[in-house]
């Protein structure tokens, strides 16, 4: 006869990922005639559950490296961006969010300049970058069990039948006889 139990332990029970492209402004210090190159560094992030919605909150830095004075000269303009992204995660089946559920995050895409312009003097940027997210809760797993009898069948030996010392005697003559033949 089988019972099953409940075994209850962490897994993920709600997971996704988001693409989301943001738009920054850099003014600089000198007006800019070309952008040479542009970079993000020092990305941070850190996610948390509210109600049915992720909140990622992260900041990075944007280094912008532009010539300015009629392309003769060069100058490197770095500022500091915050977000705060919001995603909307499924649950998986029969599952709950229970009492503090652990928020993971991962960068799936580090965050990227796509394109960039200036416009009036002024440095515009599109920055994209792809988020993962996993959401680790409490779940429960049936599982079968056996009862407590032994499954094991019970193995009886023959009897083996005794031999007498004249016979073991017997036994050892023949076997002496045919060894020295």
């Amino acid at each position: 006869m089988s019972r099953f139990k409940e075994i209850v332990t962490k897994a993920v029970i709600g997971k996704g990922k988001k693409t989301t492209t943001n738009n920054f402004s850099i003014t600089t210090e000198q007006k800019p005639d070309t952008v040479l190159g542009c970079w993000v560094i020092n990305h941070t992030f850190n996610g948390t559950n509210t109600d049915s919605n992720v909140e990622v909150n992260g900041a990075f830095d944007i280094n912008v490296w532009y010539s300015h004075d009629n392309d003769t000269k060069t100058a490197v303009s770095t500022r500091m961006f915050s977000y705060n992204d919001k995603m909307n995660l499924r649950l998986k089946e029969n599952t709950s969010l229970g009492n503090n559920p652990e928020v993971i995050v991962r960068s799936l895409k580090q965050p990227t300049v796509t394109d960039v312009s200036i416009e009036d003097g002024v440095v515009l940027l599109n920055v994209e970058k792809e988020m993962g997210i996993e959401i680790v809760g409490e779940a429960k797993v049936r599982i079968e069990t056996m009862d407590d009898e032994d499954d094991y069948e019970v193995i009886v030996d023959d009897e083996i039948p005794s031999v007498s010392e004249a016979e073991l005697e017997q036994i050892d003559e023949i076997v002496e006889e045919n060894y020295i033949k």
